[in-house]
């Protein structure tokens, strides 16, 4: 693509989230799955009928990733992991899974989602607007399928708002950002996909060179990193060497997240959230919105390995 080319994302579901997080798609359904973190709500539009559909979570999730087993996933919330299993009948259960070791209070899971091997990681923050917000007390957790127990692996800590977790094509390269406005800035590193264990971390981008803070990241077939540019409405894509290949202009300011879906995994859908300070109650805030790439290729959403006990 040309350095500084740019697109718009077209309006796709007006649904008006407080705080549109982790879109996933289903291959196996043709349906993409996100959540609304304050309303504490997860949601479902099947591409195919155009059904929308939301269910109440017994807390506010924040991240879900499939697993091999249909119709189970593994989400992150406030008090830790939970199995969210949809039934026949098409509703949910949900289950306890891990405890998360918050280091101070009104702590909850941010941005998460599996490893090319089937490990979850996801990071942790304090919660906007509640004592000791933006404080570096999050750290990234990993939930290892092949741990006999659902113990958590801190991978590292420090982090004020843990974000654009991502891993490159064939998985010996892991991206993660921190969206405070006094760190705005991705890094990478070196992922050993036997063992699950990153190394250190390297500056792979300054977003203050950039339009919005980073939030939500894919990668597509090509190596390339796609990080949501929050509080600008802008999705940028990088090339694996951090040079800005492309960008996307979305009519809502404060992105989520995107990931890559449509039959052929050329669409980007991207999820946002509605400003706290919204002054026309009119604008897609809160939307999903979504962009036909012909030229661009995503990965299918990597699978948790691990089963619910039984």
């Amino acid at each position: 693509m040309a350095q500084s080319a740019m697109r718009n994302a077209e309006l796709l579901l007006d649904v008006r989230n407080q705080t549109g997080e982790s879109p996933v798609w289903s291959v196996a359904e043709n349906a993409l799955y996100w959540v609304d973190i304050p309303a504490r709500t997860v949601w479902r539009w099947r591409a195919s009928s155009g059904q929308l559909r939301r269910w109440p979570t017994p807390e506010a999730f924040s991240c879900l990733a499939p697993t091999v087993q249909p119709g189970v996933w593994l989400a992150g919330g406030e008090s830790g992991l939970f199995w969210a299993v949809l039934g026949v009948d098409d509703e949910w259960s949900f289950h306890p899974d891990a405890a998360a070791p918050h280091a101070q209070a009104h702590m909850r899971f941010n941005d998460g989602k599996c490893d090319r091997q089937g490990r979850f990681i996801a990071g942790t923050m304090v919660w906007d607007g509640q004592p000791g917000a933006g404080a570096a007390a999050g750290a990234w957790y990993q939930r290892d399928a092949a741990s006999a127990t659902a113990a958590l692996r801190c991978l590292n800590a420090g982090w004020r708002k843990p974000n654009g977790l991502a891993f490159s094509p064939d998985g010996a390269t892991l991206y993660c950002a921190d969206s405070h406005p006094q760190e705005r800035a991705v890094w990478a590193c070196d992922y050993d996909t036997e063992t699950g264990t990153p190394g250190p971390l390297r500056p792979f981008l300054d977003m203050a060179a950039f339009q919005g803070r980073p939030d939500g990241a894919a990668v597509d077939t090509d190596g390339c990193y796609w990080i949501c540019g929050t509080d600008a409405g802008m999705v940028h894509r990088y090339t694996p060497d951090g040079a800005l290949d492309f960008s996307v202009r979305v009519a809502s300011p404060r992105l989520g997240m995107c990931a890559f879906g449509g039959a052929d995994l050329h669409t980007l859908y991207i999820v946002s959230a509605r400003p706290d300070d919204a002054s026309n109650p009119a604008a897609p805030d809160g939307a999903v919105f979504a962009l036909y790439l012909p030229d661009v290729q995503g990965l299918p959403e990597p699978a948790f390995a691990g089963r619910p006990p039984a």
